[in-house]
Order: structure tokens, then sequence, then C-alpha cells
């Protein structure tokens, strides 16, 4: 594979128009880049890209709207209430009780999300949400295990599962602490972790995300899943967790890459 690294800081109109690719492989974060907005323009130019397509990278990407998709489908994902004003703050800790987690919709890497234990807190949670992009929801805390299912050219790869000692697996728990601990596969049952890669596909698939992708979901004391959110463009450092999951299915760094990149392959026009 001849690569060519494509800095789209500003306007990538005229660099996507003179270059003669056969193929892009989307490596960006947060607006922009996984929201569709990349996407459209790629489709525009009838140039294959790896990931989901327009619709599904915006759906993914607001998180509201993916709980409504999930609902719609009979899929569980945690109670919440949409948090318009301090008002509607308090009526969420009334209706949906404590623990409850605070979070901008269209955010990403936990940016903007609060815990909230106490109820005279609810309202400065609200506040630092809505600083972000999107609506603020509030949604029922779920204890229990963390997990995380990657996605690979229509595979689930082996269940991750995450553990911090802080209150959640904030932006500090992703990219700056030392004892954040992954375990892969998941310390689950066999049958267990069988029913998260499967509801993770489900989920995956009802949002219309295709290509490759990270759904985020948990598993309460009862062995319920919950799911949490999809990531349509997720990370690929040595440190990140779909090529932790990939080694695990005995696929490397090189392997992973060309699969993603072959999902942009045939071009096949419209949503991919």
């Amino acid at each position: 594979v001849q690569a060519e690294a494509l800095d789209v800081t500003g306007n990538p109109v005229p660099a996507l128009l003179a270059g003669r690719w056969d193929a892009a492989f989307i490596a960006l974060h947060g607006e922009g880049g996984e929201d569709g907005t990349i996407q459209g323009v790629l489709e525009w130019l009838g140039l294959p890209y790896t990931g989901s397509g327009v619709l599904a990278s915006a759906l993914a990407m607001d998180k509201l709207r993916s709980k409504l998709v999930w609902q719609g489908a009979g899929q569980p994902t945690p109670t919440y209430l949409r948090i318009d004003d301090p008002e509607a703050a308090h009526r969420a800790v009334e209706t949906l009780g404590l623990p409850l987690i605070v979070k901008p919709a269209r955010e990403g890497s936990s940016l903007g999300m609060s815990r909230v234990e106490r109820a005279d807190a609810i309202e400065m949670a609200w506040r630092e949400a809505r600083r972000y992009a999107g609506e603020v929801f509030a949604e029922r805390c779920i204890e229990g295990h963390e997990l995380t299912v990657a996605i690979v050219d229509g595979r689930p790869l082996p269940v991750i599962g995450i553990e911090t000692p802080r209150a959640f697996y904030d932006y500090a728990a992703k990219y700056q602490a030392e004892d954040t601990r992954f375990t892969c596969p998941a310390p689950l049952p066999a049958p267990l972790l069988g029913r998260c890669q499967s509801l993770a596909f489900e989920a995956f698939e009802a949002l219309g995300c295709r290509g490759w992708g990270r759904v985020d979901l948990f598993c309460d004391a009862r062995e319920a899943l919950w799911l949490i959110e999809v990531n349509t463009v997720p990370g690929m450092t040595d440190h990140s967790l779909v090529p932790m999951a990939a080694r695990a299915a005995g696929m490397d760094f090189d392997e992973l890459v060309a699969r993603v990149l072959s999902t942009a392959w045939p071009p096949t026009g419209g949503e991919r």
C-alpha cells in the first residue's frame, strides 16, 4: 500500500480534489471527523473511505439519538432524561435516582461528563456538560463491569474489560492515568462474553454502522447488559483498545490496518 498522510486542518477539499487516491483511511476524532462531515465530503468526491457513512457517523456521534434508535429496536440502554435547564436537572435526580452520569450528547473522550452522587451536585454537572456540543442528558449509572467490543469487517473481536480507580472512565483515565487496567478477554464467563459480542454487533448495525468501530457497554451485577455508545473512528495508537482486541484475536497492527482499509473497497456509492 502506498500511503500518504493528509492533514485536514482547515479546508481539505482542495487537497482532496488535487489528489489521486484510491481510498481514504479516516483517522480523525471529534467534530468534522467522526460526525459525518468528512464522510459527506468524500461521498461528494466519490472517494471510498473507511468506516461508517454519513448517517451512521452522525447518529453514533449523537449519544442521545443513538439511545433513541436502540430503544426503538428494543435494545437495552440505561434510562435517561434530557436536561435543558436546572429544574430539569433536579427532576432527573427525582426520576432516575442517584448516582447519575451527566453528559453532553455530541462530545467524545468523556469530555463534559460527570458522575453525580449528591443531589446538590446535579446543577453543576449540567452546567459543565452544556459547555460542550449537543444537548445534555442524565442517565442512570450502571454499576458493574465496564466493557468494550471492537468490530472489524463484520467480526466482533474479544471483549475488553476496563477498570479504573477513578469515579468513572473519564478523560484522565483514558489518556493520562497509569492505573487504568485493561483485560482482554474480560474476566467474565464465556457465554456472557458471547452475549456481549452479539449485542455489540446488533447495536452497531442498528445505527447503520459499517466497516469497523467500537461499542461501549456495561454488565451489571445481574449480568444484564447495557449499551452506552458507539465510536465509529476508534483510536489506533499502540495503547488503543481496538489494536489490543486485535492482538488478542491473533491479528497484528499491520493486518488490522489492512483489514480496516479493505472495507473501503469496492466503492459502492451511498451509505457504506
